[in-house]
């Protein structure tokens, strides 16, 4: 039961009033349950009804929360009630919102309960089991949480949910989600994932399709064990569930130095074949679909030797976090700049036929040094193609420099997976000096400033001496200079 304790009114805009009762119910916020606040909007309704940073905020309309999906399903509503602890007491605030007005609230963790689904699926090819010791703590979870596939993007390969979670996923409609099939042949994908009992996944698809779910899908290929035939099976199966199964993404297996005994990595001539397999498929799909549906990742066509696809093969570039499409996205952008550039040199410089000469750049106070740019050996042969096109345009010199994964090995090669320590190693000796150092974006967590074994951008200009940049795209590369 709810014992009253005292009433607050809080002042709310216009002639609406949030009413704030302190009130309490023992056994429920003893148990810990609800979402911390981390941070309060100015001026926002919450921040209007009297909601702080550090407020736990435990059930709305009547609703316990277990996430913030819970949250912003249960508030979607213009009346709310909800139930707040803040330190030993319970505070019970109603209030209500305009049409479409977000609260202004956001938290310290995405779940509230620690129930997280942990993955138990066993598979030989999993990146997670491969990974060397020495890196930030969360990257050793193994999660397989659906809650983090509609929140983040997260693949899930749905082989550890419960009746209640169906449920959910249903009552609250969690789409999209992002699903790890690898392959749609029950027996073979239960050998992949080292689980007997895995559910059939085309079983599991269908039912989301039902229900008008959709997912994209992620096809992860193990040389001489999901490809070819079983590649051609699982792509048919798929197609079949269009428009719920929005993309299939095609990944080649990741293999580190700390690979399990009889994981390789694809040849240059299997990654041609690969397309080459695959570019029917698409074909089929743009005639009797409209859109490309079928994905391979970027590695691919770089591995191969292959141009990359136009823009309009990638759609709506559904799954750009899963390495599909990024490099398009980059070579169009420096594209556009490039236009950009020449035009405004153009009206700069009219008899010059838009490119000024040193001496004029060097009056404008833009001298002849350059910057050092940091990449993957993979993007290396597009980046170093682009920087000589702005090098000729700025009249700069921009070093291209691949680095090496040694933290990893294998035939891991993509930027996104560098770590300070071999930035450091293996650019100690190359006198880099006071050029500017730019770093990719994708080597560093979510907030731009730790890498994978938790190095900032400040421990990696110190061990240099020079000058640190994170860059994510041309501009950033152009205004660099």
């Amino acid at each position: 039961m709810l014992t009253m304790m005292r009433a607050v009114w809080v002042p709310h805009a216009g002639n609406m009033r949030t009413n704030v009762d302190l009130r309490v119910h023992p056994t429920r916020l003893k148990s810990g349950g609800g979402g911390c606040v981390r941070a309060v909007e100015p001026h926002s309704l919450a921040a209007r009804s009297g909601i702080q940073p550090g407020d736990v905020i435990v059930a709305v309309n009547g609703h316990f929360l277990r996430d913030v999906i819970d949250f912003h399903y249960y508030a979607s509503e213009t009346h709310l009630e909800l139930v707040i602890q803040r330190g030993e007491e319970a505070l019970y605030v109603t209030t209500e919102r305009r049409f479409g007005e977000p609260l202004g609230i956001s938290f310290v963790r995405p779940t509230f309960d620690t129930d997280i689904h942990w993955c138990t699926n066993r598979c030989e090819f999993c990146f997670v089991a491969q990974a060397p010791r020495g890196m930030r703590r969360e990257l050793y979870v193994r999660d397989d949480d659906y809650r983090y596939s509609f929140l983040f993007g997260q693949f899930v390969t749905l082989t550890n949910l419960t009746e209640e979670d169906w449920q959910r996923i249903e009552e609250q409609h969690l789409s999209p989600l992002y699903v790890s099939v690898h392959t749609t042949e029950r027996d073979l994908r239960r050998r992949m994932l080292g689980k007997a009992d895995a559910p059939d996944i085309m079983e599991q698809l269908g039912w989301l399709a039902e229900r008008n779910i959709e997912v994209h899908a992620q096809l992860v290929l193990v040389p001489g064990v999901n490809d070819g035939v079983h590649l051609e099976r699982s792509v048919t199966d798929l197609v079949t569930l269009y428009p719920a199964v929005r993309s299939v993404a095609i990944v080649p297996v990741g293999v580190t130095r700390h690979h399990a005994p009889g994981v390789r990595a694809y040849t240059m001539e299997e990654a041609a074949q690969l397309l080459e397999q695959v570019q029917p498929w698409q074909k089929h799909c743009r005639e009797q679909l409209g859109v490309t549906l079928v994905y391979p990742s970027d590695e691919w066509y770089l591995l191969a030797g292959r141009p990359i696809p136009s823009a309009m093969e990638y759609d709506d570039f559904a799954q750009l976090e899963n390495g599909v499409g990024i490099v398009r996205r980059f070579l169009d952008e420096w594209k556009r700049l490039k236009s950009r550039i020449r035009r405004r040199q153009h009206r700069t410089f009219p008899l010059k036929e838009g490119r000024p000469s040193s001496e004029e750049l060097q009056s404008q106070g833009r001298g002849k040094t350059g910057i050092t740019v940091v990449c993957g050996q993979m993007a290396a042969p597009i980046l170093q193609k682009v920087c000589a096109e702005m090098e000729a345009l700025a009249d700069r010199e921009i070093t291209v420099f691949p680095v090496i994964n040694n933290w990893y090995g294998g035939n891991v090669a993509v930027s996104g997976l560098l770590t300070g320590r071999d930035v450091i190693e293996q650019l100690q000796d190359k006198q880099v000096g006071r050029q500017a150092l730019l770093l990719p974006r994708v080597m560093f967590d979510s907030t731009g400033q730790v890498t994978l074994d938790d190095l900032t951008p400040e421990d990696i200009r110190q061990a240099l001496g020079t000058p640190v940049i994170v860059a994510q795209s041309p501009s950033d590369i152009w205004d660099a200079l």
